[in-house]
């Protein structure tokens, strides 16, 4: 029988400057990658990161066909969901907290603490489904023990968590997006940043401004994550018969890699 692993709630109270806040949850992040290589569950983590992508490409394939969605789906995609390696971008953001304000326009500045949050609070996740998930007998399909690794290691509250910080943070990219003086600034960055060993930080930046800036509704986009991923969270939760785990599988294999 698979084991209960009831994953902490994250804690919101902690460190109350920008810096701090950020520093702490990249911090987070890099104890969960070295906790995760050091136990042998990096492979299993790694596995549940590319499904996600996965289900997430299957569930916005309309969005991602799209000639003016496209672009910003493919962020969402890349930079929020994606299964690449984000140490170089973490690791300049760590490094440029405390100046970050002074290096980018003061608006970036809860941008970068949404995405910092995020990235923590979905690397824990992460790990607590990759350790449910080594629990499970292989001879499982990958819906039925994607399924119970969400049920025994989820917690309603961090999911709904991640939600709010994903629409926060469209909501700012769309405000942001409508400052051209704040756009002109961040190209004007793109020697000094590079010259700084930012780059990696700058090009996130840009993509998220180039993605925002090219929807003709923005809101759509968001409106349609936020309806989709509830409805998920609902069945992911609450799957009376295993039909969600079945779905699942078939996604999997429509998208295989």
């Amino acid at each position: 029988m698979l084991r209960s692993f009831k994953i902490p709630t994250m804690q919101h109270t902690g460190p109350n400057g920008p810096a701090d806040r950020i520093r702490h949850h990249l911090s987070t992040v890099e104890s969960l990658r070295n906790a995760a290589a050091d136990a042998g569950i990096d492979r299993a983590v790694l596995i549940i990161k590319q499904l996600q992508s996965r289900r997430f490409r299957h569930t916005y394939q309309d969005f991602l066909t799209s000639a003016e969605y496209a672009l910003a789906a493919r962020f969402f995609l890349d930079e929020l969901y994606g299964v690449r390696d984000f140490r170089s971008r973490d690791q300049q953001f760590s490094r440029i907290a405390g100046g970050l304000e002074r290096l980018f326009p003061s608006a970036v500045a809860e941008l970068a603490i949404d995405l910092t949050e995020l990235h923590a609070l979905t690397e824990r996740l992460d790990h607590a489904m990759g350790v449910a998930w080594l629990a499970q007998p292989d001879s499982r399909s990958a819906g039925v023990r994607y399924l119970r690794a969400w049920q025994t290691t989820g917690s309603s509250a961090d999911r709904q968590r991640q939600l709010v910080v994903v629409s926060r943070m469209g909501t700012d990219l769309e405000s942001l997006t409508r400052k051209r003086s704040l756009r002109t600034g961040l190209r004007l960055m793109r020697g000094p940043a590079r010259a700084a060993g930012l780059d990696a930080l700058q090009q996130f930046l840009e993509a998220g401004f180039d993605a925002f800036a090219s929807m003709p509704e923005p809101r759509r986009l968001m409106d349609a994550i936020a309806q989709r991923e509830s409805a998920w969270l609902e069945r992911l939760f609450r799957d009376p018969d295993g039909s969600c785990a079945t779905e699942l599988d078939l996604i999997w294999s429509l998208s295989a890699e």
